[in-house]
């Protein structure tokens, strides 16, 4: 049974940053195999695609690149999401999703690509 859970969401200032965690089992992605993309969800509106990992590559969207870093730690099966000068147009619903095989690099932005989520974690970036 695969099963992803995020974690690592909360309140933050403008500015501040924050680590989401998406731990992954049942599943492995590592170097070799496996694709992990982070997305987000604000009310109202569509699963945005935020970042992804697959193999030795990483994909952003242009609206977090140069201020957020995805990584990945092979042995914890784990994936992370550095997030550094946030603003409020940031707050959303932090979802992290996995499939068990690599995708090419454009199809890591689509939700539709990936096979299992969690349920994710919020982020609020307020003064």
């Amino acid at each position: 049974q695969v099963q992803l859970v995020e974690s690592g969401g909360g309140l933050v200032q403008p500015g501040g940053s924050l680590r989401l965690a998406c731990v992954v089992s049942g599943l492995t992605v590592n170097v070799n195999t496996g694709t992990v993309g982070w997305f987000r969800q604000a009310p109202g509106k569509e699963r945005d695609f935020v970042a992804a990992v697959r193999g030795t590559g990483t994909y952003y969207a242009d609206s977090v690149r140069g201020r957020f870093t995805i990584s990945r730690d092979n042995a914890k099966n784990t994936v992370y999401l550095q997030m550094d000068s946030l603003n409020p147009e940031d707050t959303a619903v932090y979802i992290c999703g996995a499939r068990r095989t690599f995708i090419n690099s454009g199809s890591t932005r689509w939700p539709s690509s990936y096979d299992y989520w969690g349920q994710g974690t919020q982020v609020t970036v307020s003064s």
